[in-house]
């Protein structure tokens, strides 16, 4: 099968991590899945978050901000902050974020601070969350290895890569990293958030027309786990890319 972009059915569309996109930030990259773009950025807070330090409990914090520009899309959104809350969408993103990065850092050996990661959506055409992802992995890499330099920690705190990626079933065929079109006609949309070395972060998987089989679900998955190989390949490259 060919898709209307012209991919196979087990093709990532053309990915890009580009590193210290912002000049501030500890670490940032833009990051690119075909026409799905953004930034993201790591910074530091010196400090536990309120809750930590009222438990007593020891080491930091990884969170996450995100958000999509009024004009990431066809028709301009209005921007959250405008309108006085952020959405329920906003902030099941941000939390699936901030449980993924997480899950590969030792937060204890992180010390008692807080690494904030501040994804902004430029433009959007599918997979804006599972390219959050990967892409802010990369910025928190860049960050911690930073601060690793600077002495500020004696060790990376980071256990092993990760990265995100989409698959789904759209007419009747099993497709890896949708864009937005075949996003909106899937039969099954699924996210997948995957170590370096196979294990499993989260799997979001939902029947939008209809419930899928196990053979299909074990189909996607494997799918899912050659994208994300694929994924952390593309951003070992970058690690070695450092102006600073």
């Amino acid at each position: 099968m060919k898709r209307k972009d012209g991919r196979g059915p087990d093709e990532l569309r053309p990915v890009r991590i580009t590193g210290d996109f912002v000049k501030y930030p500890l670490g940032s990259v833009l990051v690119e899945f075909g026409d799905t773009k953004l930034i993201c950025a790591a910074s530091l807070e010196e400090t536990q978050p309120r809750w930590m330090k009222e438990q007593k409990r020891p080491g930091g914090w990884i969170t996450c901000e995100y958000s999509m520009m009024p004009f990431s899309s066809p028709k301009r959104s209005v921007r959250e902050a405008t309108r006085g809350k952020i959405g329920g969408r906003t902030h099941e993103i941000q939390r699936m974020i901030g449980r993924a990065l997480r899950a590969v850092v030792d937060l204890v050996a992180l010390g008692d601070r807080t690494i904030w990661i501040d994804c902004e959506v430029l433009q959007a055409d599918g997979g804006t969350r599972t390219a959050a992802i990967t892409g802010g992995f990369v910025a928190l890499e860049r960050a911690i290895e930073r601060l690793r330099r600077d002495g500020m920690l004696k060790r990376s705190p980071l256990r092993e890569a990760l990265a995100a990626v989409s698959v789904g079933k759209v007419d009747g065929n099993i497709l890896l990293d949708l864009n937005y079109e075949e996003d909106c006609r899937a039969e099954v949309d699924m996210n997948l958030v995957m170590t370096e070395g196979g294990r499993f972060i989260e799997i979001q998987g939902t029947a939008e027309s209809g419930p899928f089989t196990a053979e299909e679900m074990a189909a996607m998955v494997e799918l899912g786990r050659g994208g994300i190989n694929r994924l952390i390949e593309i951003q070992k490259k970058v690690w070695g890319e450092r102006n600073d």
